[in-house]
Protein backbone atom coordinates (compact mmCIF):
# COMPACT_ATOMS: atom_id res chain seq x y z
CA UNK A 1 0.00 0.00 0.00
CA UNK A 2 2.77 2.76 0.75
CA UNK A 3 4.30 1.45 -2.81
CA UNK A 4 0.90 2.55 -4.26
CA UNK A 5 0.84 5.77 -1.97
CA UNK A 6 4.22 7.01 -3.03
CA UNK A 7 3.86 6.83 -7.07
CA UNK A 8 0.74 8.86 -6.22
CA UNK A 9 2.71 11.63 -4.61
CA UNK A 10 5.23 11.31 -7.45
CA UNK A 11 2.38 11.67 -9.54
CA UNK A 12 0.84 14.61 -8.02
CA UNK A 13 4.45 16.10 -7.44
CA UNK A 14 5.00 16.12 -11.08
CA UNK A 15 1.17 17.34 -12.08
CA UNK A 16 1.94 20.36 -9.72
CA UNK A 17 5.73 20.84 -11.42
CA UNK A 18 4.13 20.74 -14.31
CA UNK A 19 1.41 23.51 -13.51
CA UNK A 20 3.80 25.72 -12.15
CA UNK A 21 6.45 25.43 -15.36
CA UNK A 22 3.17 26.09 -17.95
CA UNK A 23 2.23 29.13 -15.52
CA UNK A 24 5.68 30.50 -14.94
CA UNK A 25 5.92 30.41 -18.94
CA UNK A 26 2.93 32.70 -19.12
CA UNK A 27 4.07 35.07 -16.52
CA UNK A 28 7.85 34.88 -18.23
CA UNK A 29 6.62 35.22 -22.09
CA UNK A 30 4.05 37.86 -21.29
CA UNK A 31 1.35 35.31 -21.86
CA UNK A 32 3.23 34.29 -25.51
CA UNK A 33 0.71 31.69 -27.62
CA UNK A 34 3.07 28.78 -26.90
CA UNK A 35 2.57 28.86 -23.12
CA UNK A 36 -0.98 30.80 -23.14
CA UNK A 37 -2.48 27.55 -25.40
CA UNK A 38 -0.11 24.57 -23.62
CA UNK A 39 -2.60 22.15 -22.33
CA UNK A 40 -2.11 20.65 -18.60
CA UNK A 41 -0.54 17.44 -20.30
CA UNK A 42 2.23 18.86 -22.09
CA UNK A 43 3.37 20.90 -18.97
CA UNK A 44 2.83 17.33 -17.35
CA UNK A 45 5.28 15.57 -19.90
CA UNK A 46 7.75 18.70 -19.48
CA UNK A 47 7.89 17.91 -15.85
CA UNK A 48 8.05 14.44 -16.48
CA UNK A 49 10.72 14.84 -18.80
CA UNK A 50 12.44 16.83 -16.31
CA UNK A 51 12.40 14.40 -13.59
CA UNK A 52 13.70 11.64 -15.59
CA UNK A 53 16.82 13.90 -16.19
CA UNK A 54 16.75 14.24 -12.50
CA UNK A 55 16.97 10.76 -11.91
CA UNK A 56 18.88 9.50 -14.47
CA UNK A 57 21.88 12.21 -13.17
CA UNK A 58 21.39 10.71 -10.03
CA UNK A 59 21.78 7.07 -10.91
CA UNK A 60 24.85 8.14 -12.87
CA UNK A 61 26.81 8.73 -9.72
CA UNK A 62 25.55 5.29 -7.84
CA UNK A 63 28.02 2.39 -7.63
CA UNK A 64 25.91 -0.28 -8.89
CA UNK A 65 24.11 1.83 -11.98
CA UNK A 66 27.18 0.25 -14.31
CA UNK A 67 24.81 -0.83 -17.17
CA UNK A 68 22.76 2.42 -17.17
CA UNK A 69 26.33 4.22 -17.15
CA UNK A 70 27.41 2.14 -20.19
CA UNK A 71 23.65 2.42 -21.87
CA UNK A 72 23.84 6.11 -21.57
CA UNK A 73 27.49 6.28 -22.95
CA UNK A 74 26.42 3.89 -25.79
CA UNK A 75 23.13 6.23 -26.60
CA UNK A 76 26.04 9.23 -26.91
CA UNK A 77 28.34 7.16 -28.92
CA UNK A 78 26.11 6.32 -31.33
CA UNK A 79 24.82 9.58 -31.76
CA UNK A 80 27.98 11.09 -32.30
CA UNK A 81 28.81 8.29 -34.55
CA UNK A 82 25.49 9.09 -36.37
CA UNK A 83 26.21 12.56 -36.78
CA UNK A 84 29.29 12.19 -38.22
CA UNK A 85 27.93 10.03 -41.12
CA UNK A 86 25.34 12.20 -42.08
CA UNK A 87 28.28 14.97 -42.46
CA UNK A 88 29.83 12.43 -44.31
CA UNK A 89 26.85 11.86 -46.80
CA UNK A 90 26.50 15.46 -47.15
CA UNK A 91 29.89 16.15 -48.42
CA UNK A 92 30.33 12.67 -50.35
CA UNK A 93 28.24 10.78 -53.02
CA UNK A 94 26.09 12.11 -56.02
CA UNK A 95 23.89 14.42 -55.59
CA UNK A 96 20.64 12.57 -55.31
CA UNK A 97 22.68 11.07 -51.93
CA UNK A 98 23.74 14.13 -50.55
CA UNK A 99 20.15 15.50 -50.84
CA UNK A 100 19.12 12.90 -49.26
CA UNK A 101 21.32 13.13 -46.39
CA UNK A 102 20.33 16.79 -46.64
CA UNK A 103 17.27 16.70 -45.12
CA UNK A 104 17.58 12.93 -43.19
CA UNK A 105 16.83 13.18 -39.16
CA UNK A 106 19.78 12.26 -37.14
CA UNK A 107 17.36 9.00 -36.37
CA UNK A 108 17.32 7.68 -39.79
CA UNK A 109 21.37 8.39 -40.38
CA UNK A 110 21.55 6.13 -36.92
CA UNK A 111 19.18 3.45 -38.57
CA UNK A 112 21.25 3.76 -41.71
CA UNK A 113 24.57 3.26 -40.35
CA UNK A 114 23.88 0.33 -38.25
CA UNK A 115 21.58 -1.48 -41.25
CA UNK A 116 25.30 -0.71 -43.60
CA UNK A 117 27.06 -2.38 -40.79
CA UNK A 118 25.12 -5.59 -39.76
CA UNK A 119 24.88 -5.70 -43.45
CA UNK A 120 28.86 -5.78 -43.78
CA UNK A 121 29.56 -8.01 -40.35
CA UNK A 122 26.74 -10.53 -42.65
CA UNK A 123 28.45 -10.56 -45.90
CA UNK A 124 32.00 -10.41 -44.87
CA UNK A 125 31.93 -12.71 -41.62
CA UNK A 126 34.00 -15.18 -42.49
CA UNK A 127 36.70 -12.76 -42.99
CA UNK A 128 35.72 -10.62 -39.43
CA UNK A 129 35.52 -12.97 -37.36
CA UNK A 130 38.60 -13.93 -35.23
CA UNK A 131 37.92 -17.56 -35.13
CA UNK A 132 35.33 -20.12 -36.69
CA UNK A 133 31.63 -20.21 -35.32
CA UNK A 134 32.28 -23.88 -34.80
CA UNK A 135 35.53 -24.06 -33.54
CA UNK A 136 35.80 -25.05 -29.87
CA UNK A 137 39.44 -24.08 -27.69
CA UNK A 138 40.57 -26.27 -25.04
CA UNK A 139 39.41 -23.06 -22.39
CA UNK A 140 36.26 -22.72 -21.48
CA UNK A 141 34.50 -20.06 -19.17
CA UNK A 142 37.14 -17.50 -20.38
CA UNK A 143 35.51 -14.22 -18.55
CA UNK A 144 35.83 -11.44 -21.03
CA UNK A 145 38.00 -8.42 -20.98
CA UNK A 146 41.12 -9.98 -21.97
CA UNK A 147 43.35 -9.32 -18.74
CA UNK A 148 44.63 -12.51 -17.39
CA UNK A 149 44.54 -11.84 -13.51
CA UNK A 150 40.93 -11.86 -13.90
CA UNK A 151 40.35 -15.09 -15.65
CA UNK A 152 40.74 -13.50 -19.27
CA UNK A 153 42.55 -14.09 -22.85
CA UNK A 154 43.89 -12.06 -25.34
CA UNK A 155 43.09 -14.36 -27.92
CA UNK A 156 39.38 -14.03 -27.17
CA UNK A 157 38.08 -10.54 -26.13
CA UNK A 158 34.83 -11.66 -25.14
CA UNK A 159 36.08 -14.67 -23.52
CA UNK A 160 34.94 -18.11 -24.66
CA UNK A 161 31.45 -20.50 -23.51
CA UNK A 162 30.58 -23.24 -21.70
CA UNK A 163 31.90 -26.05 -24.75
CA UNK A 164 35.04 -23.42 -25.66
CA UNK A 165 33.92 -21.03 -28.14
CA UNK A 166 34.73 -18.03 -28.87
CA UNK A 167 32.08 -15.52 -27.96
CA UNK A 168 33.00 -12.75 -30.48
CA UNK A 169 33.24 -15.00 -33.28
CA UNK A 170 29.85 -16.35 -32.51
CA UNK A 171 28.53 -12.81 -32.19
CA UNK A 172 29.79 -11.88 -36.02
CA UNK A 173 28.84 -15.05 -37.15
CA UNK A 174 24.91 -14.85 -35.81
CA UNK A 175 24.82 -11.66 -37.84
CA UNK A 176 25.29 -13.44 -40.86
CA UNK A 177 23.19 -16.82 -39.71
CA UNK A 178 20.27 -14.51 -38.14
CA UNK A 179 20.18 -11.49 -40.30
CA UNK A 180 20.27 -13.64 -43.48
CA UNK A 181 18.05 -16.04 -42.82
CA UNK A 182 15.49 -13.39 -41.58
CA UNK A 183 15.96 -11.50 -44.83
CA UNK A 184 15.42 -14.46 -47.02
CA UNK A 185 12.63 -15.28 -45.38
CA UNK A 186 11.40 -11.73 -45.40
CA UNK A 187 11.60 -11.84 -49.41
CA UNK A 188 10.13 -15.29 -49.42
CA UNK A 189 6.80 -14.02 -47.26
CA UNK A 190 6.22 -11.11 -49.44
CA UNK A 191 6.87 -12.62 -53.12
CA UNK A 192 4.30 -15.04 -51.52
CA UNK A 193 1.70 -12.60 -49.63
CA UNK A 194 2.28 -9.73 -52.35
CA UNK A 195 1.61 -12.30 -55.32
CA UNK A 196 -1.35 -13.41 -53.80
CA UNK A 197 -2.64 -9.98 -52.40
CA UNK A 198 -2.36 -8.05 -55.80
CA UNK A 199 -3.94 -11.08 -57.49
CA UNK A 200 -6.63 -10.93 -55.45
CA UNK A 201 -7.25 -7.15 -55.75
CA UNK A 202 -7.17 -7.56 -59.93
CA UNK A 203 -9.00 -10.51 -60.48
CA UNK A 204 -11.36 -10.35 -57.06
CA UNK A 205 -14.66 -12.59 -57.67
CA UNK A 206 -14.45 -16.25 -56.20
CA UNK A 207 -10.49 -16.20 -56.14
CA UNK A 208 -10.47 -13.24 -53.85
CA UNK A 209 -13.03 -14.71 -51.62
CA UNK A 210 -11.06 -17.88 -51.26
CA UNK A 211 -7.65 -16.47 -50.41
CA UNK A 212 -9.35 -13.57 -48.08
CA UNK A 213 -11.02 -16.83 -45.87
CA UNK A 214 -7.96 -18.71 -45.74
CA UNK A 215 -5.79 -15.93 -44.75
CA UNK A 216 -8.43 -15.07 -42.11
CA UNK A 217 -8.19 -18.32 -40.61
CA UNK A 218 -4.20 -18.48 -40.85
CA UNK A 219 -3.90 -14.71 -38.66
CA UNK A 220 -6.53 -16.20 -36.19
CA UNK A 221 -4.00 -18.22 -35.06
CA UNK A 222 -1.36 -16.44 -32.73
CA UNK A 223 1.99 -16.34 -35.13
CA UNK A 224 4.65 -17.22 -32.57
CA UNK A 225 2.12 -20.25 -30.98
CA UNK A 226 1.45 -21.42 -34.16
CA UNK A 227 5.20 -21.55 -35.52
CA UNK A 228 6.39 -23.21 -32.67
CA UNK A 229 3.89 -26.07 -32.91
CA UNK A 230 4.54 -26.32 -36.48
CA UNK A 231 8.74 -26.46 -35.93
CA UNK A 232 7.94 -28.99 -33.52
CA UNK A 233 6.26 -31.28 -35.77
CA UNK A 234 9.29 -30.10 -38.29
CA UNK A 235 11.91 -31.22 -35.66
CA UNK A 236 10.36 -34.84 -35.89
CA UNK A 237 10.23 -34.61 -39.67
CA UNK A 238 14.31 -33.33 -39.95
CA UNK A 239 15.48 -35.94 -37.57
CA UNK A 240 19.30 -35.46 -37.51
CA UNK A 241 19.23 -33.31 -40.70
CA UNK A 242 19.62 -29.96 -38.65
CA UNK A 243 19.98 -28.39 -42.16
CA UNK A 244 16.51 -29.75 -43.06
CA UNK A 245 14.55 -28.20 -40.12
CA UNK A 246 16.82 -24.75 -40.51
CA UNK A 247 15.16 -24.75 -44.26
CA UNK A 248 11.12 -25.61 -42.84
CA UNK A 249 11.98 -22.87 -40.12
CA UNK A 250 12.21 -20.26 -43.48
CA UNK A 251 9.21 -21.75 -45.18
CA UNK A 252 6.85 -22.07 -42.12
CA UNK A 253 7.66 -18.53 -40.74
CA UNK A 254 7.55 -17.34 -44.47
CA UNK A 255 3.69 -18.50 -45.31
CA UNK A 256 2.80 -17.05 -41.60
CA UNK A 257 4.06 -13.47 -42.44
CA UNK A 258 3.00 -13.60 -45.60
CA UNK A 259 -0.58 -13.18 -44.70
CA UNK A 260 0.12 -9.72 -43.01
CA UNK A 261 1.58 -9.14 -46.83
CA UNK A 262 -1.48 -10.48 -48.52
CA UNK A 263 -3.56 -8.62 -46.32
CA UNK A 264 -2.10 -5.04 -47.10
CA UNK A 265 -1.14 -5.90 -50.90
CA UNK A 266 -4.65 -6.74 -51.39
CA UNK A 267 -5.71 -3.24 -49.26
CA UNK A 268 -3.35 -1.37 -51.56
CA UNK A 269 -4.02 -3.08 -54.92
CA UNK A 270 -8.25 -2.41 -54.29
CA UNK A 271 -6.87 1.19 -54.08
CA UNK A 272 -4.96 0.99 -57.29
CA UNK A 273 -6.91 -1.46 -59.82
CA UNK A 274 -9.92 1.36 -59.53
CA UNK A 275 -7.38 4.16 -61.02
CA UNK A 276 -8.40 4.99 -64.57
CA UNK A 277 -4.72 4.64 -65.41
CA UNK A 278 -5.69 0.84 -64.92
CA UNK A 279 -9.34 1.01 -67.17
CA UNK A 280 -6.74 2.21 -70.02
CA UNK A 281 -4.33 -0.30 -69.78
CA UNK A 282 -7.04 -3.17 -69.66
CA UNK A 283 -8.63 -1.50 -72.67
CA UNK A 284 -5.54 -1.50 -74.63
CA UNK A 285 -5.50 -5.49 -74.43
CA UNK A 286 -2.82 -6.03 -71.31
CA UNK A 287 -2.99 -9.39 -69.90
CA UNK A 288 -2.69 -9.86 -65.73
CA UNK A 289 1.20 -9.60 -65.75
CA UNK A 290 1.75 -6.42 -67.26
CA UNK A 291 -0.95 -5.10 -64.59
CA UNK A 292 -0.06 -6.46 -61.99
CA UNK A 293 4.63 -5.18 -62.44
CA UNK A 294 3.87 -2.64 -64.49
CA UNK A 295 0.92 -0.86 -63.10
CA UNK A 296 0.16 -2.17 -59.78
CA UNK A 297 3.07 -2.72 -57.99
CA UNK A 298 4.57 0.63 -59.11
CA UNK A 299 1.95 2.74 -57.39
CA UNK A 300 2.46 0.19 -54.46
CA UNK A 301 6.35 0.61 -53.63
CA UNK A 302 6.43 2.73 -51.02
CA UNK A 303 3.83 1.11 -48.20
CA UNK A 304 5.45 -2.09 -49.54
CA UNK A 305 8.52 -0.82 -48.58
CA UNK A 306 7.90 0.29 -45.15
CA UNK A 307 5.81 -2.46 -44.23
CA UNK A 308 9.61 -4.71 -45.41
CA UNK A 309 10.83 -3.02 -42.82
CA UNK A 310 8.46 -3.99 -39.83
CA UNK A 311 7.78 -7.49 -41.44
CA UNK A 312 11.90 -7.82 -41.34
CA UNK A 313 11.39 -6.65 -37.95
CA UNK A 314 9.19 -9.14 -36.77
CA UNK A 315 10.38 -11.87 -38.75
CA UNK A 316 14.01 -11.46 -37.50
CA UNK A 317 12.54 -11.33 -33.51
CA UNK A 318 10.71 -14.37 -34.20
CA UNK A 319 13.70 -16.53 -35.58
CA UNK A 320 15.52 -15.41 -32.38
CA UNK A 321 12.64 -16.42 -29.86
CA UNK A 322 12.52 -19.72 -31.81
CA UNK A 323 16.19 -20.25 -31.37
CA UNK A 324 15.93 -19.27 -28.12
CA UNK A 325 13.56 -22.40 -27.20
CA UNK A 326 15.62 -24.16 -29.02
CA UNK A 327 13.42 -25.00 -32.18
CA UNK A 328 14.92 -22.36 -34.45
CA UNK A 329 18.52 -22.31 -35.80
CA UNK A 330 20.42 -25.11 -34.97
CA UNK A 331 24.20 -25.72 -33.64
CA UNK A 332 26.37 -25.60 -34.66
CA UNK A 333 25.60 -22.23 -36.19
CA UNK A 334 25.70 -19.38 -34.87
CA UNK A 335 22.51 -16.96 -33.43
CA UNK A 336 21.93 -14.55 -31.02
CA UNK A 337 18.51 -16.14 -29.73
CA UNK A 338 20.43 -19.63 -28.57
CA UNK A 339 23.33 -16.99 -27.54
CA UNK A 340 21.07 -15.40 -25.20
CA UNK A 341 20.10 -19.17 -24.15
CA UNK A 342 23.25 -20.10 -23.52
CA UNK A 343 24.76 -17.20 -21.73
CA UNK A 344 21.59 -16.54 -19.60
CA UNK A 345 23.40 -18.04 -16.20
CA UNK A 346 26.19 -14.99 -16.54
CA UNK A 347 23.80 -13.05 -15.23
CA UNK A 348 23.85 -13.79 -11.94
CA UNK A 349 27.32 -12.39 -11.78
CA UNK A 350 26.52 -8.71 -11.82
CA UNK A 351 26.99 -8.32 -8.34
CA UNK A 352 31.05 -8.85 -8.78
CA UNK A 353 31.87 -9.27 -12.71
CA UNK A 354 29.54 -6.21 -14.78
CA UNK A 355 31.04 -7.37 -18.13
CA UNK A 356 30.33 -10.81 -17.72
CA UNK A 357 26.99 -10.34 -16.76
CA UNK A 358 26.87 -8.29 -19.91
CA UNK A 359 27.38 -11.05 -22.35
CA UNK A 360 23.79 -12.30 -22.71
CA UNK A 361 22.74 -8.56 -22.69
CA UNK A 362 24.93 -8.01 -25.67
CA UNK A 363 23.57 -10.87 -27.77
CA UNK A 364 20.12 -9.25 -26.42
CA UNK A 365 21.38 -5.75 -27.62
CA UNK A 366 22.51 -6.54 -31.21
CA UNK A 367 18.58 -8.07 -31.51
CA UNK A 368 17.26 -5.18 -30.01
CA UNK A 369 19.50 -2.57 -31.84
CA UNK A 370 18.66 -3.86 -35.48
CA UNK A 371 15.00 -3.66 -34.52
CA UNK A 372 15.37 0.07 -33.28
CA UNK A 373 17.43 1.03 -36.44
CA UNK A 374 14.96 -0.48 -38.85
CA UNK A 375 12.12 1.12 -37.18
CA UNK A 376 14.04 4.30 -37.53
CA UNK A 377 14.54 3.90 -41.32
CA UNK A 378 11.04 3.08 -41.39
CA UNK A 379 9.53 6.03 -39.97
CA UNK A 380 11.83 8.09 -41.82
CA UNK A 381 10.16 6.32 -45.12
CA UNK A 382 6.91 6.91 -44.24
CA UNK A 383 7.09 10.52 -43.58
CA UNK A 384 8.99 10.88 -46.98
CA UNK A 385 6.36 8.89 -49.08
CA UNK A 386 3.42 10.93 -47.18
CA UNK A 387 4.25 14.20 -47.97
CA UNK A 388 4.64 15.66 -44.70
CA UNK A 389 6.42 18.37 -43.86
CA UNK A 390 8.50 19.69 -40.56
Amino acid sequence: MSMILWILLMVLALGLAGWVFRLAGQKLTHNKPYFRDMPFGVGFGYALAGGALLGGFWLWFQPGAVFFRWAVQGVVIFAIVAWIFRLLGRAVGTSGTRKLFRDMPLTASFGILIILIYAVLSIFAGAIAPHGQEEVFARVNVLPGGNLETGGDPAFPLGTDQIGRDLLSRLIYGAQNTVGIAFVTTCLAFLLGGSLGFLAATLQGWLDQVLSRAVDVLMAIPSLIFALLLMTIASAWAGSEKWLLTVYMILIIAVIDSTRVFRLARAVGLNIVVMDYIEAAKLRGEGLPYLIFKEILPNAYAPLLAEFGLRFCFVFLTIASLSFLGVGIQPPLADWGTMVRDLSQFINFAAFSPLTAALPLLAAGVIALLTVAVNFVVDWMLHRTSGLKD
